[in-house]
């Protein structure tokens, strides 16, 4: 009720054009909008719920219905924080706040003095679509991005109102994507920022090129881009986790998320729920669970160790919850008062949505999909000794090698999809990749097995922040989410479930909608339906956002 008050006093305000920030005819003023133009949403908790991070504690516990519609892999139906309605929105607003920048920049001469923040604009614009492509698209698949739908990408403010939209095709939205970047990069600057960790940096604008291009399968621009953000050191870029191990849960969280800390390269404070549904105990029902903790991420069975003891992962000792929920606070809850008497505000999250520990692992998995083993290997190390004790009662932090690797993952079973009970878990997955082969063969499994030990890696290391979904999109994992008293929800690779539905209203609109398996218009194989796109989406949601960008 709040937001919608909200949004409509504030097309009423704009009616009378208050703000001198509309008219965009100075530097100052764009640099100023630039600060409006960073996405307020987030979507880390559709994409964690739906990845096997979350398991069912039962139908005592509580939950809400955002929470059971995305745990269950359905179409949501509802629409407020954290919904793919309000991502939807807040990542197009988003664009259409840069596109007003790109076009008043060109109206000003596009002179060499707008140079960065033209590139800071494109790259947020690249980093929106992004998002967009990642929740509401199925992963890139080269053999079937001209098949796959894409989404609209505005390149310009919205003027006419005849104007429509197609969705095109994933290879058409991944080349802009792609261009934004490339054409951002090398005029991204740090010198008129007041909070650099707050806005594209240039080593955050280099991570997010590096993380782009490892998904859209360009290997060496990933290992290229990495490498300008990692240096000649890259342990100066990750997280030192020594200070952590005497403070309590309220000062990790701080502390994580802090401009200060080297490791996090860019920050990104939206509204949402993520923190009280997956760090914190709220809708207990859906969680990071005890049985996942032990038999899958922190406290299972590693090189490094196992449990909470014996164990010289130093997440291991920073565990906090109960049966029902266990979670390392990195992704809390910040919470805005509005009326502090009667409790009323809003909830935030502060995410530190790029960091040098990703990267590293960014970098280490192109190695490795390169079958360059040894500079993968040397990778994960340095992941290894950043996050582990050197020992821990007894136990040795792991060297590893080709070989140490291989025969682990090899002495390990592989996970069942709808496993019976938890000794059926596994962190060995079965993978079938959209797009790409890896050796997989009987009698050579080498480069699989280190994939399987990077993807675990890089698990622990995105918890809570949803790039687990798309990893397991990518590599096509199957899994499964139990469900008390029924069936378990399986999803299996390529599922067309992997692209979250359009909101309701754009649907409506007259945009396509994501095809699923059991549609009689789309059959199985679910992609672009050419005959839709003579029924292009009308600009009333372009236009509202447009409305809606100097709030």
């Amino acid at each position: 009720m709040l937001l919608a008050l909200a949004l409509a006093s504030c097309d009423k305000y704009l009616d009378r054009l208050p703000d001198d920030r509309a008219e965009l005819d100075s530097r100052d003023k764009i640099i100023n909008l630039l600060v409006s133009a960073y996405p307020s949403a987030s979507n880390n908790l559709v994409m964690e719920v739906m990845s096997d991070n979350v398991l069912d504690n039962g139908r005592q516990y509580g939950t809400s219905i955002l929470m059971e519609e995305i745990y269950r892999f359905k179409d949501t139906v509802e629409e407020g924080t954290d919904s793919p309605r309000s991502l939807w929105n807040s990542y197009y607003e988003s664009v259409a706040i840069c596109n007003q920048i790109l076009a008043a920049i060109e109206d000003l001469g596009d002179t060499p003095d707008l140079a960065a923040p033209k590139a800071e604009a494109k790259m947020v614009r690249a980093y929106s679509m992004f998002m967009l492509a990642s929740t509401f698209c199925m992963a890139w698949n080269p053999d079937k991005a001209d098949e796959y739908l894409g989404l609209p990408y505005p390149l310009e403010p919205e003027s006419d109102v005849n104007a429509t939209h197609t969705r095109g095709t994933l290879r058409e939205l991944y080349a802009a994507i792609d261009k934004d970047i490339e054409e951002a990069l090398p005029n991204i600057s740090d010198d008129y920022y007041r909070v650099p960790k707050y806005h594209f940096n240039v080593k955050a604008a280099y991570a997010f090129a590096a993380r782009f291009n490892l998904f859209y399968m360009n290997y060496d621009k990933c290992i290229k881009y990495a490498n300008m953000v990692l240096g000649a050191n890259p342990l100066a870029l990750m997280r030192n986790f020594e200070p952590y191990g005497s403070l309590g849960r309220a000062d990790i969280s701080n502390r994580y998320v802090q401009s200060s800390e080297a490791c996090n390269l860019m920050l990104l404070a939206t509204y949402s729920l993520a923190g009280r549904n997956l760090s914190g105990g709220s809708s207990a029902r859906f969680h990071h669970n005890y049985n996942i903790t032990a038999y899958e991420t922190y406290w299972v069975s590693m090189p490094w160790g196992s449990g909470s003891s014996a164990n010289t992962l130093y997440y291991s000792n920073m565990l906090y919850g109960s049966n029902q929920y266990v979670s390392f606070p990195k992704i809390d809850e910040f919470f805005e008062y509005s009326d502090k008497v009667n409790g009323i505000g809003y909830p935030h999250i502060v995410d530190p949505i790029f960091t040098g520990d990703e990267t590293l692992l960014c970098r280490a998995e192109a190695y490795i999909l390169k079958k360059d083993f040894e500079n993968g290997l040397k990778d994960m190390n340095l992941w290894v000794t950043n996050h582990c004790r050197a020992e821990n009662e007894g136990t040795v932090r792991p060297v590893l090698t080709v070989q140490n690797v291989n025969d682990f993952i090899e002495n390990l079973d592989t996970a069942v999809v709808v496993p019976e009970g938890n000794r059926e878990r596994s962190i060995r997955k079965a993978m079938v990749p959209q797009g790409f082969t890896i050796d997989q063969a009987p009698d050579n499994h080498v480069q699989s097995n280190i994939l399987q030990f990077l993807l675990h890696m890089r698990r622990l290391e995105t918890i809570y922040q949803g790039l687990r979904f798309m990893d397991l999109k990518r590599y096509g994992i199957a899994y499964s989410h139990p469900v008390s008293g029924e069936d378990a929800q399986v999803f299996e690779p390529g599922d067309l479930r992997g692209a979250i539905q359009l909101p309701n209203d754009v649907i409506n609109a007259g945009l396509q909608a994501n095809p699923r398996k059991d549609s009689n218009k789309s059959g199985a194989a679910g992609i672009l339906d050419k005959s839709d796109e003579s029924k292009p989406v009308e600009t009333t949601l372009w236009e509202e956002l447009s409305n809606k960008i100097y709030m």
